[in-house]
């Protein structure tokens, strides 16, 4: 069985912590590779908002390239845990409410 990896990182003043196949030094120089990005498949109803944000936001990704300066660990893991976007001064939970009806925007 492949290795998987949580990966947790700073973007944009958020901790995003993803799950990946394959950590790699860049080909670049200051970057770490992550491919294979893990997401949970539910047949369900039950729908984690913030693994279906991480999940459309990084679709078409193949490849992150990431600066090593952004990246606060990575760690390898026997198994998968919940994919999370954090506030990064807070260490909240970052989630995106669904819209409401009849609720302006």
């Amino acid at each position: 069985m492949k290795p998987l990896y949580k990966v947790t990182f700073h973007n944009a003043g958020r901790i995003y912590e993803l799950y990946a196949r394959k950590v790699a030094s860049g080909a670049l120089w200051g970057f770490t590779e992550v491919s294979e990005l893990v997401f949970d498949v539910h047949d369900g109803m039950v729908i984690d908002p913030t693994e279906e944000r991480l999940r459309d936001e990084f679709a078409a990704t193949r490849v992150l390239h990431l600066p090593m300066q952004s990246i606060v660990r990575i760690e390898e893991v026997e198994r998968k845990g919940q994919s999370a976007i954090r506030d990064a001064t807070t260490g909240e939970k970052v989630v995106t409410p669904f819209p409401m009806p009849g609720k302006p925007r």
